[in-house]
């Protein structure tokens, strides 16, 4: 048997439901291993064919979608005319709530959205779609290496023409910040801790606020090109700002804050997960 691999093959960007954590944005790079017998071309599969067939199929499958681990214990679904609604219970006793179209999400039997049980779900479903001769499937997922503060967020981009158009799908993603040139740690470290598993919330998605299990809850919804969208979720959990949750605007909104709350000129290296991002500045003007 021969092995063929792809390192980096994609990075998947999504969010996840966690009856601890509550609405949790990740990001994962995919590497992948096919094992099987040559065929007329001497290869396992061709690069080529890897990088259409399967990226496209891991891209469509999971990339920008809510994974919801079903088996947790309260967790319901319902299926309207595609509008697929959930309900998942939280262990403090709150209720995430999210509709969107089927589409947007990805039901996983399991009781915890994990590595393992992405791969598990993953390598069977791709096994399917690949020629006899490939008779393994191998993927790994992981996490980008950072050295520095980070944080894990959910935000829904109602007019993006894609599918960050979808309400909940996030990113782990690394902040940089510089003061008067020089990275600050100490802050680069208190914004990772004060957007840790948030929902970045645009103000004008808000529909309402409201108590469950006298537990405080916000509300958004928006109609995208996609269809409607909705979410509801513990109030401790959001992070609300005037406009859309861009990285290029929580670039600039944080680089504001910061400069004013601190007095000081500020440069927020913002990333939306693996290896993208956009810069934001802000001078502090002295009276």
């Amino acid at each position: 048997m021969a092995r063929l691999f792809v390192e980096n093959l994609s990075v998947i960007d999504f969010s996840y439901l966690d009856s601890e954590r509550g609405v949790v944005g990740e990001s994962w790079i995919v590497d992948i291993e096919l094992v099987g017998s040559l065929d007329d071309q001497g290869m396992v599969f061709d690069f080529g064919r890897v990088k259409k067939q399967i990226k496209k199929f891991i891209d469509t499958e999971v990339d920008h979608r809510l994974l919801v681990p079903i088996a947790v214990s309260g967790c319901s679904t319902d299926l309207d005319n595609d509008q697929l609604s959930i309900e998942f219970p939280l262990a403090a006793g709150g209720m995430i709530s999210h509709r969107s179209p089927s589409d947007a999400v990805l039901l996983v039997d399991a009781q915890l959205i994990t590595t393992q049980s992405i791969v598990n779900d993953m390598q069977a479903r791709i096994k399917k779609i690949l020629p006899d001769n490939v008779t393994e499937v191998l993927i790994n997922l992981r996490n980008e290496v950072i050295n520095g503060a980070y944080y894990h967020y959910t935000h829904g981009l109602q007019k993006h023409l894609g599918q960050c158009q979808r309400i909940a799908h996030g990113h782990r993603s690394q902040i940089e910040i510089q003061i008067d040139g020089e990275r600050n740690k100490k802050i680069e470290a208190q914004w990772a801790s004060r957007l840790k598993d948030s929902y970045i919330a645009t103000a004008s998605h808000i529909t309402e606020e409201f108590e469950f299990n006298g537990i405080a809850h916000t509300g958004l919804a928006y109609i995208a090109q996609q269809g409607h969208f909705a979410i509801s979720l513990p109030s401790a959990q959001v992070f609300t700002m005037p406009m859309e949750s861009t990285v290029e605007n929580l670039a600039n909104y944080f680089a504001d804050i910061i400069s004013k709350e601190n007095r000081i000129n500020v440069l927020v290296k913002a990333y939306e997960g693996f290896g993208k991002g956009a810069f934001g500045e802000a001078t502090w003007l002295k009276n």
